[in-house]
């Protein structure tokens, strides 16, 4: 279904991201994997036995090296049509208790990472006027709010990002958002107990949201099966917040 599709996808080497490549790469798409983490990427890699995954360190809250990566995709991988913004940090702490470099290191990653690569693939596919697809995955707290309010300020803002840019990058490149639940990843053990029973007792579906059911999702947007989608958000959150 995606063996047209040459998709980067940040924040790869593990949840949800990871989950994600793999899908991408059972679907028939060529991958390039970034994320900070080299030796996780040097596992995914392994894993998937894949000729058509390609891996790329690096600090998507960096513009130089997220620069770095884009000039070097000119040269080795200069088709690639699709985005997914997934990389993101989660701290799990109270407003009152974060730290100025926290705050930055958040923003840079879950905002500046975003609008980085948005841009610069939004750049190539523009001036070639070829045809491409971003997905942003955001989050259910960005639309009902966190405990976290730095994190759910960032998934906030990348709804805007989304809708703006499938504005800006029309009729070329459609953009869509994620907003999962609460999802089956390490990053859940940071979210405060209380908070966790909210979402639970509030989803109709009362299965809990794995990587994959999120990655799901992705690949359907992706697809040309979502060709008439743009700038919309996919609630993916068991019916927790019916509006």
């Amino acid at each position: 279904m995606l063996s047209d599709q040459k998709v980067i996808v940040t924040g790869a080497a593990s949840g949800i991201g990871r989950e994600i490549v793999l899908q991408c790469l059972n679907e028939g798409a060529a991958v390039i994997a970034c994320d900070i983490d080299a030796d996780r990427l040097r596992e995914l890699k392994r894993d998937s036995e894949s000729p058509r995954l390609h891996t790329y360190p690096l600090n998507v809250g960096s513009y130089e090296e997220v620069v770095a990566f884009f000039d070097d995709m000119d040269q080795t991988h200069a088709d690639i049509n699709a985005l997914v913004n997934n990389a993101g940090i989660y701290l799990g702490k109270s407003m009152l208790d974060y730290t100025v470099p926290e705050i930055d290191t958040v923003l840079d990653v879950n905002i500046k990472g975003y609008i980085y690569f948005s841009q610069l693939f939004g750049k190539r596919l523009m001036s070639r006027k070829t045809q491409g697809v971003i997905v942003n995955i955001s989050s259910v707290s960005g639309q009902e709010g966190s405990s976290d309010a730095v994190y759910g300020l960032t998934k906030a803002a990348i709804l805007g990002l989304t809708k703006s840019n499938a504005m800006n990058f029309s009729p070329h490149i459609r953009v869509n958002a994620v907003a999962p639940t609460m999802v089956n990843t390490p990053m859940m053990e940071r979210i405060p107990d209380w908070r966790k029973e909210e979402y639970v007792d509030h989803q109709l579906v009362k299965q809990p949201l794995q990587p994959e059911d999120v990655a799901q999702t992705v690949i359907f947007l992706l697809s040309r099966k979502s060709r008439h989608y743009t700038g919309a958000t996919f609630d993916i959150n068991g019916g927790c917040y019916v509006r």
